[in-house]
């Protein structure tokens, strides 16, 4: 696959749909909702928007990595929830509306910490050779502009055309993980001389930090006291990222416009599917607690 219409086309193009179909989904009230029940948003967010980092930063130290390997799985790591997990959580049983509300506010936030996450990371790791800074303003105008705008397009189709947008919400889901394939598939195509390499050095450290978060999320959540439904969300959410948006940063001309830095998210993006399968099945062989219904996990 051409490597300019990947950045140019096929990698604006994904992550559209996936906003979209992230906003197809949200109400206000999702965003409300961390007034009403903060505990729980509070600890999924520093789950995610704290301990993930920290993680990844200790894992890409623990690991012999290429410094541009590195920074691709502090870039995996800055990015928020990926719309998916709140699937994955429906079907683990978990509470679908902490699930919704955390992808939507981690959206939100990592507008603002991206940059500073990835530019710490580049210094650390390149040091002398980090001749590439993301302006700050700059990033986050662009980040806001690929995520916030159609999310906002999702909201107000939810809002003003309910029917239609419940009508294609599933069948957005479906084209996301279509066009996710895609990308990594392109992706990888275009790294094929050093494909095998990549998942020898990158895809334990992938396959650590995504096992590691899903547990340390659910430990943390059923060490504050949340129900074990919230814990379940908590799990996927940080296990489950916007891999589309991290390849998009590290890759698109305008951002980082370093390939090899999109390697790691494009391997992460392989591995959670397989680990949130497994953790499902571990979950459900553990309890056998009805499914909670809409009216159960939302206000």
């Amino acid at each position: 696959m051409n490597a300019n219409f990947l950045t140019a086309v096929l990698l604006p193009l994904a992550l559209f749909v996936i906003m979209l179909g992230m906003g197809l989904g949200l109400t206000p009230t999702d965003f409300k909702r961390v007034l009403v029940e903060p505990r729980g948003v509070i600890v999924g967010a520093i789950a995610q928007l704290l301990l993930l980092p920290l993680v990844g930063f200790g894992l890409a130290n623990l690991f012999p990595l290429t410094p541009e390997l590195a920074v691709g799985v502090m870039v995996l790591a800055a990015c928020p929830g990926g719309s998916t997990s709140n699937l994955i959580t429906y079907l683990v049983r978990g509470n679908v509306a902490l699930s919704i509300t955390l992808t939507a506010v981690s959206s939100l936030i990592t507008v603002f910490t991206i940059p500073l996450v990835i530019n710490g990371a580049m210094q650390y790791f390149l040091g002398a050779s980090a001749t590439l800074q993301l302006p700050f303003l700059k990033t986050v105008i662009q980040i806001a502009v690929i995520t916030l705008i159609p999310i906002g397009i999702g909201m107000t189709l939810h809002r003003y055309a309910p029917k239609f947008a419940a009508t294609v919400e599933g069948y957005v889901k479906w084209l996301s993980l279509f066009f996710l394939g895609l990308v990594i598939a392109g992706l990888l195509l275009a790294e094929r001389a050093n494909v095998v390499s990549f998942f020898l050095q990158v895809g334990w450290v992938m396959l650590a930090l995504n096992v590691i978060m899903m547990f340390l999320g659910y430990a943390i959540a059923l060490g504050t006291k949340l129900d074990g439904p919230s814990a379940k969300s908590i799990s996927v959410e940080v296990g489950i990222q916007n891999g589309t948006l991290a390849i998009a940063i590290a890759s698109t001309p305008t951002l980082l416009n370093a390939p090899t830095m999109a390697i790691p998210a494009a391997i992460y993006s392989l591995l959670m599917f397989i680990t949130s399968a497994a953790f499902g099945w571990f979950i459900h062989s553990q309890t056998r607690s009805p499914r909670p219904t809409e009216k159960d996990s939302r206000p």
